[in-house]
């Protein structure tokens, strides 16, 4: 019982002898007729995952009342005569491929208006004239505080005035 159909058909045969509908297997393993039904034709290919689908030739084999670590030793040698099979071209192409499809994955994320980032763009333009005009407002401060505050040039005209006298005391 080497072999997937072998093993998929002593499945089939203990679940009949049972009396147990595909449904009522898949209903009560919680999964898909499909599932079963792939199973049970050694239809390997219909799974994404041998390793999951090693866990639900398990837990069928279980619920059918079978030696679950024998069922499953089974399936190990499939798995292994299976595997080794395959060449070491098919394992590469199939890890490009995986690569592929990681990447179209990763970009082609979908956004919607509520998730989507936007970005922000700022507008330097108002921040350099903001800063332009605080400069000039500094710098026309300075010269009207200078003028205010600096006194009067006094001249040899004015030094023997008496205005100068009374202004400068």
């Amino acid at each position: 019982m080497t072999q997937m159909k072998e093993l998929g058909f002593y499945l089939q045969d203990t679940r009949r002898s049972n009396g147990v509908s595909l449904e009522e297997a898949a209903a009560d393993l919680n999964v898909d007729v499909s599932y079963l039904e792939n199973i049970e034709s050694a239809n390997v290919r219909a799974f994404k995952d041998v390793y999951y689908m090693r866990e639900l030739v398990k837990e069928y084999a279980k619920y059918l009342g079978l030696p679950s670590l024998k069922i499953q030793d089974e399936f190990n040698d499939f798995l292994f005569e299976h595997t080794s099979k395959i060449s070491l071209d098919d394992i590469m192409n199939a890890k490009k491929k995986k690569e592929e499809e990681e990447k179209q994955e990763k970009t082609k994320k979908i956004q919607s208006p509520y998730t989507k980032e936007y970005k922000r763009k700022i507008k330097k333009l108002p921040f350099v004239l903001a800063g332009i005009i605080f400069l000039l407002a500094i710098i026309i401060s300075i010269v009207v505080i200078k003028t205010v505050n600096r006194e009067p040039a006094v001249t040899s005209e004015l030094k023997g005035s008496e205005v100068y006298y009374e202004y400068a005391h």
